[in-house]
C-alpha cells in the first residue's frame, strides 16, 4: 500500500530499457480489487532489472485500491468502472484520465500492450483479445494457454487500442491467490525481458474460445448465492458455481433456484445485443437449468460484481478446436448445483 500512497492517483511510470527506440506498455489495477499485476510491476521495479525496451506502466484505480480495507472494491460507489471508460464520451473523471493516457500511449508508438487483471471467481489464467492475430496469440502465450476472442464492446482499454497495436488483457487468476501473483510475475518477466517477442509463434499452444454471450441478472431480480433457495432473494445461484469455469456444462445442468412466481430472471446478450437467454437456459419448476452445452468463464460469486458487471460469459470453442483442449474437462452429464 505504501507504493500506492506515494502515487496517490492514476499514474504513468516510464522506465528506460536496453533499446530506447522501442516501447512496450503495461497496464494494471484498472479495478481496485485486482492486485496481481500491480504486485508483479512493483516486484520488477524493485529488482532494478533493465527491460529489453523502454516501458510505459499505467497504474489505474489507485484511490479505489486504497479505500479501506484495501484492494476491496472493483470501483467505488457512484464512480465509473475504470475499465469501461476508454471509448468516447470521456465525460467522467475516469474517462478524462483514460483519454489522457491514450494520448500518451499513441504518442509513444509502442509495439504492444498487456493489461493485467484478476477474477473474483476460481479461474485458470487466460487472455482476452478484441482482435485475434498472430501477435495477440503470442502475447497471451507469455502468460497463459487459453485465449478468449470477444467482439463485445464494453469500453475497455484493449478495445480502445485494438486499431493501434497488438493489445491483450491477461486474467491472471483469482484475486488473492498466490498462484495468480506468480502467473503475473512470470509472464511480466518474459514480456519485459525478452529482446524480441516472436509475433509469429506462440510460446505454448493456445486453446481459442469465441462467441461470448454476457449473462446478467435482469433488473428487478433480487440475487443471492447459496446452497438452496434464499429467503431474501428471488434468484439464488449456487455459491460454488465458479468451480465450473472453463468446463463444458452439459444440457440440463442446474445452476440456481427461483422463488415461485418469479419472472424470467436473466439476459444473455451477444455482441449484436441479441438476447440468447432462452436458448441457453430453461426453467424446470423452480430450477434454472442449461438448455444446451456451453463453456462458462469469469463466473463470479460476488453479488456486487454480478450486479454491476455480469454473472459470467458463455463461450464456445473456436472451429477446429479439438475435444482434447483444456476447456473440455467436465463430466458428460448434467451438473447439479451444490454437488
Amino acid at each position: 500500500m505504501a507504493f500506492l500512497r506515494r502515487l496517490a492517483g492514476p499514474s504513468l511510470i516510464s522506465l528506460s530499457g536496453r533499446d530506447g527506440a522501442r516501447v512496450r506498455v503495461v497496464s494494471t489495477l484498472l479495478h481496485g480489487n485486482e492486485p496481481s499485476g500491480l504486485r508483479a510491476v512493483i516486484r520488477f521495479l524493485r529488482s532494478s532489472e533493465v527491460p529489453a525496451t523502454d516501458v510505459l506502466f499505467f497504474v489505474g484505480a489507485v484511490g479505489t485500491a486504497l479505500a479501506k480495507p484495501g484492494f476491496a472494491h472493483r470501483a467505488l460507489p457512484g464512480e465509473q468502472d475504470a475499465n469501461r471508460c476508454w471509448t468516447p464520451p470521456f465525460d467522467s473523471p475516469q474517462g478524462r484520465v483514460a483519454q489522457a493516457v491514450l494520448d500518451r500511449i499513441r504518442a509513444a508508438r509502442p509495439e504492444c500492450l498487456v493489461d493485467l487483471h484478476n477474477n473474483t471467481g476460481h479461474n485458470p489464467a487466460y487472455g482476452v483479445a478484441f482482435r485475434v492475430g498472430h501477435a495477440e496469440r503470442s502475447l497471451v502465450s507469455l502468460f497463459a494457454d487459453r485465449l478468449v476472442h470477444t467482439p463485445i464492446e464494453l469500453g475497455t482499454l484493449v478495445e480502445a487500442t485494438v486499431s493501434d497495436l497488438p493489445s491483450v488483457t491477461i486474467e491472471c487468476g483469482r484475486a488473492g491467490d498466490p498462484e495468480a501473483d506468480e502467473v503475473a510475475w512470470r509472464g511480466l518477466r518474459r514480456y519485459l525481458d525478452w529482446d524480441v517477442i516472436d509475433f509469429e509463434r506462440p510460446v505454448v499452444p493456445l486453446t481459442l474460445l469465441e462467441s461470448p454471450v454476457r449473462v446478467r441478472v435482469r433488473p428487478g431480480i433480487d440475487l443471492d448465492f447459496g446452497d438452496t433457495t434464499s429467503p431474501v432473494a428471488t434468484l439464488t445461484i449456487s455459491k460454488d458455481i465458479d468451480r465450473h469455469n472453463f468446463e463444458r456444462l452439459a444440457p440440463g445442468s442446474a445452476i440456481g433456484w427461483l422463488e415461485p412466481g418469479t419472472p424470467w430472471p436473466i439476459e444473455a446478450l451477444g455482441a449484436d445485443g441479441v438476447d440468447f437467454s432462452r436458448s441457453l437456459f430453461e426453467l424446470d419448476g423452480d430450477v434454472l437449468r442449461t438448455r444446451r452445452e456451453f463453456i462458462p468463464i469469469m463466473m463470479t460469486t460476488d453479488r456486487t460484481i454480478a450486479r454491476s458487471d455480469c454473472l459470467f460469459y458463455a463461450v464456445q470453442p473456436a472451429q477446429g478446436e479439438s475435444d482434447s483442449d483444456p476447456a473440455s474437462g467436465s463430466s458428460s452429464g448434467p451438473v447439479e448445483v451444490g454437488s
